[in-house]
């Protein structure tokens, strides 16, 4: 009786390891499937595209176009290194995060630049001073004129912004601002004004030009043989030089 009750025993510890280890299998057959490339779209798909983002001109289309094929992969195929990085190329994108939610989802994050200026031919500087492509966008036709070495982009941010302030007073606003290889400043006022700022005292020089900038168009529009203020040269230690047009024909 002794002997049986054993058996008994010992029969029922394998079935019961037996049937544990069976459970364990079926449980890590899964894990199994995805590290041997198992997993398709087929059984796991992407179902649904989120995006998040203040959109203003990202194209959704566009987006949804470039996702697609990553998505087709499934659920655990995906690869969310390459569909960001694809997602980034894209014009107007500063930056970009794609992750997957369980169990269909593909989520994006979409941050877009936000233009501040047009540098040079073919370049747009954002309001976070970062320098991107034109190609294929459209910008808007009241954006500024800036250039310069692209070290010295936080430098004509900032020499603009003071530009600004300094001849708004005289009704006038800065169009266009570079500055050249050799450190040189040069701008373009609203009213067609060419201005050679020079290398050095920048600030000090704009600021005497603008406050003497009204009494200038001034004593112009009184005199009857007074033509537009082309060109200011500020270049001198103590003045500058003025370049006047033609008057209009009456």
């Amino acid at each position: 009786m002794s002997g049986l009750l054993d058996g008994t025993l010992v029969n029922g510890a394998v079935f019961r390891i037996a049937a544990w280890s069976l459970a364990l299998a079926l449980v890590a057959l899964p894990l199994v499937a995805v590290v041997n490339g198992w997993a398709g779209a087929d059984r796991w798909p992407l179902r649904t595209l989120r995006v998040t983002g203040d959109l203003h001109r990202v194209d959704p289309a566009k987006l949804q176009q470039i996702l697609r094929p990553f998505a087709q992969r499934g659920y655990f195929a995906v690869q969310l290194g390459e569909a960001q990085a694809a997602v980034a190329r894209l014009p107007w994108v500063e930056h970009a995060e794609v992750r997957k939610r369980w169990p269909d989802v593909l989520e994006v994050v979409v941050v877009e630049h936000r233009p501040f200026a047009r540098w040079g031919k073919d370049r747009v500087l954002s309001e976070e001073g970062r320098l991107f492509p034109a190609a294929g966008i459209e910008l808007p036709k009241a954006l500024p004129l800036l250039d310069g070495p692209d070290a010295r982009v936080a430098a004509v941010m900032s020499l603009y912004g003071e530009a600004r302030e300094l001849f708004a007073p005289a009704g006038a606003d800065v169009r266009a601002l570079r500055l050249d290889r050799r450190g040189s400043w040069e701008l373009e006022l609203s009213d067609g004004i060419d201005v050679l700022v020079g290398s050095r005292e920048a600030r000090s020089r704009m600021d005497r030009f603008a406050r003497l900038l009204p009494r200038l168009i001034a004593q112009r529009d009184a005199s009857a043989k007074g033509g537009p203020l082309l060109r200011a040269d500020l270049r001198y230690t103590n003045g500058f030089a003025l370049t006047w047009g033609e008057p209009a024909t009456p």
